[in-house]
């Protein structure tokens, strides 16, 4: 198997590439600078931003949204996740409506969000908790259902309680399903967040998009949207760490990467 600077290598290279060829074309007119964004420019306004610190207050908004929504959303999803799976006749009855309210489009309830609480950040964490609290959820649900009935058949022959086997059968098996979750979730928070930012607020990562868009100036957009790239790859990567220290116990599955 290659090395792992070999891979981060070719990586970073595929993106560069990329770039430059993009970064090219604008320079060089086959991309009318009006409509498609120099990649040079873009990197040079986000660097701006940082430094002059204009940026500052609109990230630190949208992480606080995007934080809550994560936390409530995930936090409600497990435990109603692993409350319905445990009990099959609330399960069956309440499966229908779970359904529903997934369906439905939830970018929608982000002007009855801002009604009920507001242009603050909690209508933006009400529209961020139900895209998260529904993804975890069905995950933790399937989780906990797809564990295997011989072992809940033999835990009870050994006399285990629930509690029991909530900790060392039902939890174990619906964790790696809960991180696949959560690695979706963060995604959504930040969508929740930007979103509701964008339809209605004074600040944040979505406000600052909405205004670049509103003045046509695409090269402020995509400063925007490369700033959420950058933070929720950063998320992403805290939860990460949190799952390799969580999942420790779990062999490692085999390679998919290039093999040499």
């Amino acid at each position: 198997m290659r090395s792992r600077f070999a891979l981060t290598f070719l990586q970073i290279f595929v993106i560069l590439t990329f770039l430059i060829f993009w970064h090219l074309g604008a320079v060089l007119g086959y991309l009318d600078s009006f409509f498609f964004f120099r990649p040079w420019d873009v990197m040079a306004r986000t660097w701006n931003d940082f430094v002059s610190g204009v940026i500052w207050r609109h990230l630190w908004i949208t992480l606080v949204e995007t934080v809550l929504a994560f936390v409530i959303g995930s936090v409600g999803g497990v435990l109603a996740g692993f409350w319905l799976a445990r009990r099959e006749l609330l399960s069956t009855i309440f499966q229908p409506y779970l359904k529903a309210v997934n369906a439905m489009p939830r970018v929608v309830l982000a002007p009855i969000f801002a009604l009920w609480f507001g242009l603050g950040i909690w209508s933006k964490v009400a529209l961020g908790v139900t895209l998260v609290f529904f993804i975890v959820f069905f995950a933790v649900y399937q989780g906990v259902k797809e564990v295997n009935p011989v072992l809940v058949a033999n835990a009870r022959m050994l006399g285990m309680s629930e509690r029991q086997m909530l900790r060392h059968l039902y939890f174990p098996a619906a964790l790696s399903w809960m991180f696949a979750s959560l690695h979706t979730a963060v995604g959504f928070a930040v969508v929740g967040a930007v979103v509701g930012e964008y339809l209605g607020s004074a600040a944040g990562l979505g406000y600052r998009i909405q205004q670049a868009e509103g003045s046509f100036d695409v090269t402020g957009v995509f400063s925007g949207m490369l700033v959420l790239v950058i933070f929720v790859l950063l998320i992403d990567g805290l939860v990460t760490l949190v799952e390799r220290r969580l999942l420790v116990w779990r062999p490692r599955a085999a390679s998919t990467g290039l093999q040499g």
